[in-house]
Order: structure tokens, then sequence, then C-alpha cells
């Protein structure tokens, strides 16, 4: 494909500001502009085009990683206080979450080889609660998921 030197048109703009200002979906931004499926495709094509829309996409990614970021203190420390929770299911799916959030990687997919990695040390005081959390749960499918290893 040969390369486009000339930005895109603003309708080609227009069309992307309408897709992430996220009150309409896409075959209705399209429909608003008047673009045609085929048109669209041949826009996604273009290298300037996809250029603006992956600059934009990464914006988009990137503005919600700083919300969750400025956030995960917070989640973390009422997490925490969710394994002190009179009510068992409330205390045993914190704990859960608590340590699938120490993995040091997600789950391997069935199609990746898994590496030997361990999980990180817990304080002594919070395995307890945890493991103590656990005991007392009823089984649940979760719990069967969860390799023997990871507890300790």
């Amino acid at each position: 494909m040969a390369k486009n030197t000339k930005s895109i048109t603003k309708r080609q703009h227009a069309v992307i500001e309408d897709l992430f200002a996220g009150q309409i979906d896409e075959q209705e931004v399209l429909a608003r502009h008047k673009v045609d499926r085929r048109l669209y495709d041949k826009w996604l094509a273009d290298e300037k085009f996809t250029e603006e829309f992956e600059r934009r996409l990464k914006s988009a990614y990137r503005q919600s990683e700083m919300i969750i970021a400025r956030y995960a203190t917070f989640a973390a420390a009422k997490l925490v206080q969710l394994t002190e929770s009179q009510n068992q299911e409330t205390a045993r799916k914190a704990c859960l979450d608590i340590i699938n959030c120490l993995r040091p990687n997600p789950e391997p997919r069935p199609d990746e080889q898994p590496e030997d990695e361990q999980t990180p040390d817990l304080p002594p005081e919070l395995a307890s609660r945890l493991l103590a959390a656990l005991a007392e749960s009823k089984p649940s499918a979760n719990i069967g998921a969860i390799e023997p290893a990871r507890l300790i």
C-alpha cells in the first residue's frame, strides 16, 4: 500500500470524535455522518485514518489506566477490610480476590506454557486470615481451581 501523505479529512475526524465520545455505537455514528460500511472499511485501510484512530484508542486506554491507578490504593484497602466481614461469603470472596491480585502473571491460556514462578510472600497475619476464611467457606468451583502451592 502506498503511503498517504495527507492528513485525515474533517469528516473522518468528526467520525473518530463521535466514536470516542461514547454516546452512540459505531453504526449510529456512521449513519449520523452518512458514511456507508464500504467507505468506512476503506478508511480503516487508510494509514493516516488508522494512525489517528490508534492514537485516540491509546489515549482512551491511558486515561482509563490513570483513573484505575488513582483509586487502586483505596480499592486495595477496602478489599483487605472485607476479609474481616461478618458475612463469610464476602470475606471468602475478598480473600480470593487478594490472592488473585498477588499472582505475578495472569493465568496462562491453554495454548501457552505456564512458567514456574513463586507467589510473593504475604504478611503472616494476612495469610492466616486468608487461609482461615478459605477453610471456613463452603467448597466452590473457584476453590478447586486454586493451586495449593499458591496459598502458601
